[in-house]
């Protein structure tokens, strides 16, 4: 498989880790990196599979195509038998000269001739009964009951305003293939590490409320020896409990989005479910949540999607060959020649011996070209100019798709990024102000709700902050998946990549149309125009 090879070739520094998982002994649940998952991922994902297959499906559309413009060379042969009780009545034949003054007469199904004497001439109905196919002059000779005959032919296409552009247009089928591939192979990247670090998040929320549940526990049990003390009363054992057990709850949540978590990666990844695991998690992941503020300048994140989103370059090459198929529909018009020759070996009517036989070549040239057609093929060519345009506002359309996602991407970094800001120092605030709760509750100078009160508060920054990480880091993988710049991974199928599509044809920078050709103008200044107004008066 061309994905495996590629990803064994790139090589990701792990050691002597396997790209398809940490420790996967059967006694063991495999581990991954996110590089390792990426690695997984990249072999075994059944989307992107599926898209590699379609680029060498394309490959045999070409192959099929291109074949209606070269040589095809074709054996034809056929072998008859009949049964010799069917022969006896397919004679051919043959004049010979008759002795005058004789009466040829038919013996029945042996065809030899016997004179009668006219002196003899007996019944004439009897005579013709007996002799009802004689003929005076005529000898009759039987055919052979086998015939056989073998040509060799060969039939090239000469011109025709179709074939050509049809063969240009299975190119630029392949080439969106590919770009489809690179697209899928984006999206799988990005996904990879949203699932991935959202097992992460959801790891380290379970150690926050853990951390929560032990703090009302300890709560509880401090209560619970007050009230038996006499210093406190029992309301205060009651609210400690209802606390504690409203946070229960909120920890099998979050225990439980850490095993669906880690099933869905399991599944982008295309880990098969194991019998023998029983509960046990299908895999375990290493890694923290990273934090690495990147300086983003949109204008040029957006040019840079622009000129590298494989999306843009599909929709390019789904453009190129829809104006090959209006070519294709137009080129109807143009007449179409084909020449055909060979050879051809015929048995002889009598013999069917091999050395008895007809040979000789046969060479023909046709030509045809539509004179009426009522209008059939302008239903087409329009047909083809309807799509060509329909592909063309597809790409415009696209390429507003591609700025909006950047835009949208770069706005959630922000707005992650702000959070994780706001959310450090508060961590630390209501850490300190659970302390010095709790160190007012115990020297009585405060009250039990003040310590709940605080524990929420912590609660809820830590969690805050947990999200906001976890949304910077997702929001990271989208931006890249939207400006296209996955090139360390994409660069390990290059083995894949035609050399039409490391061209200029597929340039999407914001210079060119859908077509690939210059502007003519500046298409981002809006231009209404002018009208004759619906509300007019007439005259």
């Amino acid at each position: 498989m061309i994905a495996a090879s590629s990803v064994a070739r790139a090589g990701t520094g792990e050691g002597s880790t396997s790209a398809s998982g940490g420790t996967s002994s059967s006694g063991k649940v495999p581990t991954f990196t996110l590089d390792q998952a990426i690695l997984t991922a990249l072999q075994r994902n059944p989307t992107l599979l599926n898209a590699e297959q379609e680029i060498k499906r394309t490959k045999g559309v070409i192959i099929q195509v291109r074949a209606q413009a070269l040589p095809q060379v074709n054996v034809n042969g056929t072998y008859d038998w009949t049964d010799p009780n069917l022969v006896n009545a397919r004679t051919v034949s043959t004049t010979t000269g008759v002795p005058t003054g004789t009466t040829p007469t038919g013996t029945g199904a042996s065809g030899s001739l016997v004179e009668s004497p006219q002196s003899q001439v007996g019944d004439a109905r009897t005579l013709a009964a007996a002799a009802p196919t004689a003929t005076p002059g005529v000898r009759n000779t039987q055919l052979s009951d086998v015939s056989y005959s073998i040509s060799v032919t060969g039939t090239q296409l000469i011109f025709n305003g179709t074939t050509y552009n049809q063969i240009r247009g299975t190119f630029f089928q392949r080439d969106s293939a590919y770009f489809a591939f690179r697209n899928i192979l984006d999206q799988l990247l990005a996904t990879v590490k949203t699932q991935f670090y959202q097992v992460v998040v959801n790891r380290e929320l379970i150690k926050v409320q853990e951390q929560s549940v032990h703090l009302l526990e300890s709560q509880l049990k401090d209560q619970q020896n007050r009230f038996e003390a006499g210093t406190v009363p029992r309301f205060n054992v009651l609210q400690a409990e209802v606390a504690l057990y409203n946070q229960l709850p909120l920890l099998i949540t979050a225990q439980n989005n850490y095993r669906i978590s880690k099933i869905t990666l399991a599944k982008t990844l295309g880990l098969d479910f194991q019998p023998r695991r029983g509960e046990s998690p299908p895999l375990e992941v290493i890694g923290e949540m990273p934090y690495n503020p990147r300086t983003i300048a949109l204008a040029a994140a957006i040019e840079l999607g622009k000129e590298r989103r494989p999306f843009l370059k599909q929709a390019r090459a789904n453009v190129l060959n829809q104006l090959q198929q209006v070519r294709s529909a137009a080129g109807q018009y143009l007449p179409t020649i084909t020449t055909s020759g060979g050879g051809e070996w015929v048995s002889s009517p009598t013999n069917s011996s091999w050395h008895d036989i007809s040979k000789g070549w046969i060479a023909t040239v046709q030509g045809s070209m539509p004179i009426w057609d009522s209008g059939a093929i302008a239903g087409q060519v329009i047909q083809q100019r309807a799509l060509f345009s329909e592909a063309k506002i597809t790409y415009d359309d696209d390429v507003r798709q591609v700025e909006l996602e950047i835009q949208q991407a770069y706005s959630n970094l922000q707005q992650n990024q702000e959070l994780i800001k706001s959310q450090e120092k508060n961590v630390e605030l209501a850490d300190e102000a659970l302390r010095l709760a709790k160190a007012r509750l115990d020297a009585g100078a405060g009250v039990q709700l003040d310590v709940l009160n605080a524990q929420v508060q912590l609660l809820t920054a830590q969690t805050t902050r947990l999200q906001g990480l976890f949304g910077y880091v997702s929001s990271l993988a989208e931006f890249d998946r939207a400006t296209g710049a996955q090139s360390t991974y994409n660069e390990m199928f290059a083995d894949l990549a035609p050399r039409a599509t490391k061209t200029k044809t597929y340039y999407t920078g914001s210079g060119v149309d859908a077509e690939g050709k210059p502007k003519q103008r500046d298409d981002s200044e809006l231009r209404i125009p002018a009208r004759r107004s619906r509300t007019s008066s007439s005259k």
